[in-house]
């Protein structure tokens, strides 16, 4: 790729509107500062002093984020709690510019990763034990019914699909087994728009769609009762059996070594765009995916689309203690510095 083949597809990138589904976290973030704890009266206990509160969208809403950062336009689907957790989280992807197909329901929570935060005297902080909210019993029928019902209705109005798959437990998130089905059905009747998957644990059950696995992903896919070290050689295989599977693109990224490519014309590795310095690799894979397809819905090749990835990658990986986003400006910018 040169200069100018990327510009051409970062300029389209205002112009495409992508569609997420799947399950929207609300990050909450809880600063403690240790020299005003407390000791409670009933129970003799260090009681935390929290002094600032910073909640932001997560899971598939740090994918959103990325998107929005490229200037492309969202649609966010999902299924969130009538709660308090539900109201920052929909605030959060409102100012981010997010389109709102949320479903609501009081018999639902929020998803939300609660993370106390300590201050240090030096203004530093790191992360103490989290607290997770997640459903733990399956998504009913009537709620997958909206969901499917609403998917029908926004596929046909977007130039592309992203579904985010996390939690673990089955059925109990958006992407249940049904709804699963419905997306690779959804995607061959609109063979146009690019749809592409990712999952913490069922990577291997997505038919008809890209996929975005890492290695470990991809290995316990083909590998159930795998449990050893990732291996670059065994996430190749696994790679391979993956696109057999499916016989769609599969983009494995294998962290500082870049991301191996699935094609029809074989296994390509895409290096990863070298970075020095500090480096926090969290919300990594969903600034990729966030890259790939806009990259994809943009007319780029699938080599083109995974080195847009990694070039979005190597810029929020170095944004430290935060989830970070990369502009078109900075993609640019950073593509120049690899001449």
């Amino acid at each position: 790729m040169n200069q100018a083949r990327l510009d051409e597809l970062l300029d389209r990138f205002s112009q495409l509107h992508v569609l997420v589904v799947g399950d929207f976290f609300l990050d909450k973030y809880l600063v403690i500062d240790r020299t005003l704890s407390e000791v409670s009266l009933e129970t003799g206990l260090e009681a935390y002093q929290v002094v600032d509160i910073r909640c932001s969208p997560g899971a598939a809403g740090t994918v959103t984020s990325n998107l929005r950062a490229l200037d492309v336009q969202v649609t966010a689907l999902g299924v969130i709690g009538d709660d308090g957790q539900g109201y920052e989280l929909k605030r959060g992807l409102m100012e981010r510019g997010v389109d709102i197909a949320l479903i609501e329901r009081a018999d639902r929570f929020t998803p939300t990763y609660t993370k106390p935060m300590v201050r240090e005297s030096d203004g530093r902080e790191h992360e103490i034990q989290r607290l997770d909210i997640k459903n733990r019993s399956p998504l009913p029928a009537e709620v997958e019914d909206l969901v499917i019902g609403r998917l029908r209705a926004l596929v046909p109005q977007v130039d592309g699909v992203i579904i985010a798959d996390q939690v673990p437990e089955a059925n109990c998130g958006v992407i249940t087994d049904r709804v699963r089905v419905e997306t690779g059905e959804l995607a061959l009747r609109h063979p146009g728009i690019v749809f592409a998957a990712d999952s913490r644990t069922r990577i291997g059950l997505f038919q008809h769609v890209i996929v975005k696995p890492n290695a470990r992903e991809a290995t316990l896919a083909v590998r159930p009762d795998w449990a050893g070290e990732g291996k670059l050689e065994l996430a190749r295989e696994s790679g391979a059996v993956l696109f057999r599977r499916n016989r769609k693109p599969v983009f494995l990224t294998i962290g500082a070594q870049g991301i191996l490519l699935f094609t029809e014309a074989g296994c390509e590795r895409i290096p990863a765009v070298p970075v020095s310095g500090q480096i926090d690799i969290v919300g990594a894979g969903d600034s990729v995916m966030a890259g790939i397809v806009s990259a994809l819905c943009s007319g780029a090749e699938p080599s083109e689309a995974a080195l847009l990835g990694n070039l979005v990658a190597s810029i929020t990986i170095q944004q430290i203690g935060t989830t970070g986003t990369a502009t078109p400006a900075q993609v640019r910018e950073r593509f120049r510095c690899l001449k």
